[in-house]
């Protein structure tokens, strides 16, 4: 009787594997480890990212969080994965394949996000690159997007060195840090060396 069994993200998410990296989806295990390093690398993250709600880190919120997540995967509406470092399970960041649009665009939308301690040692740059082939194959997807703002250096670097392409400057793109402000946008295809 299978299908009473409980819906598990492992069951459409398989752990990826990369060189020092493992990604997987999110589980309430991991809300000690999400909170404490989301704490630690709050005014890191501002910047970047859309503004928090106040019970953000409740354990409340996480579990709304990954029922929300659930929701999302069983769509085949985005893809959430958690970044944790292989020789001691850190979790060190997550990344997201979200607005996964089929029919005749089957593209995604590519976001990640990096704990301040973290930053800087390329381990994000293993998790896209083993993302992307996941994204192309077991998801069928032909074309990634990202956005970034103009002034984080640091994912500019990042997409590029990867093998994004730049295609353009949206105005007013995303609400960051309670303002609706500018990005550059980039994009991956199946077809494109992913470096």
């Amino acid at each position: 009787m299978s299908f009473l069994r409980p819906f598990s993200f492992a069951d459409v998410l398989p752990p990826i594997q990369g060189p020092g990296i493992e990604l997987r989806a999110p589980e309430m295990r991991d809300f000690e480890a999400w909170a404490a390093l989301r704490s630690a690398s709050r005014a890191f993250l501002r910047p970047w990212e859309p503004t928090w709600p106040a019970n953000d880190l409740t354990r409340s919120a996480f579990r709304a969080r990954l029922r929300r997540y659930s929701q999302d995967v069983r769509a085949d509406a985005a893809y959430p994965l958690y970044l944790f470092r292989t020789s001691d399970g850190a979790l060190l960041g997550g990344l997201t394949l979200g607005q996964i649009r089929r029919g005749v665009a089957q593209t995604g939308s590519l976001g990640y996000w990096m704990g301040e301690a973290h930053a800087g040692q390329g381990y994000m740059t293993a998790a896209v690159r083993a993302v992307l082939p996941y994204a192309f194959t077991a998801l069928r997807l032909r074309r990634i997007e990202a956005a970034c703002l103009p002034e984080n250096i640091a994912s500019i670097r990042l997409l590029e060195r990867v093998g994004f392409t730049r295609e353009g400057y949206a105005r007013s793109y995303l609400c960051i840090a309670g303002a609706w402000r500018d990005h550059l946008l980039y994009a991956i295809l199946a077809d494109d060396e992913v470096k």
